[in-house]
């Protein structure tokens, strides 16, 4: 439940929103230079100034603030060209303004943004992953043989799996 609070109290609650600053906020909503000065804190921390910046901040939030699809679209609305921005240019009749699509490299990064969001659509990706899962694979079946072997055939096994991984396009030591 809210406490009421005076005019002067919701002003200063509202100013402090905009600017931050508890001692102008208080000067603004109407306090005196010198209880500002003193008391601006303290109607910080009284429960229903409190209470109420927090619930105008929670609002603020949920409507300004912009939320994962919303960042989406608007990614897609550039990489799709849709979203023109606005483009001042100086002549010497004066400043005049144009409005154009987004260039392409703008567009470009749109998309490579919008490819973060979704790997599984990123054949760079996958053509990654497969080679990680290979190395790992490797490295792993290097590791049970060298543990099951004597040292006279772990030399020839190294030596086999090295070749192995120079057919498959690499070594698994990343060069």
């Amino acid at each position: 439940m809210t406490r009421k609070l005076t005019p002067k109290q919701r002003k200063f609650a509202d100013e402090y929103i905009k600017s931050g600053n508890a001692y102008q906020a208080a000067i603004e909503a109407g306090y005196s230079h010198n209880y500002a000065k003193a008391q601006s804190s303290k109607l910080l921390e009284n429960v229903g100034i409190k209470s109420y910046i927090d619930e105008r901040m929670a609002e603020i939030a949920s409507k300004r603030i912009m939320d994962a699809t919303e960042a989406v679209e608007l990614l897609t609305s550039i990489a799709r060209g849709e979203t023109k921005e606005t483009v001042y240019i100086g002549t010497a009749d004066g400043v005049y303004e144009k409005h154009k699509e987004a260039d392409l490299k703008t567009r470009i990064s749109a998309t490579k943004e919008m490819l973060k969001r979704y790997p599984d659509n990123n054949k760079l990706v996958e053509q990654q992953i497969r080679k990680l899962k290979a190395d790992a694979d490797i490295a792993e079946a290097k590791a049970r043989i060298m543990n099951a072997s004597t040292d006279s055939t772990e030399a020839k096994v190294s030596e086999y799996l090295d070749k192995l991984d120079d057919v498959l396009g690499g070594d698994s030591d990343g060069n």
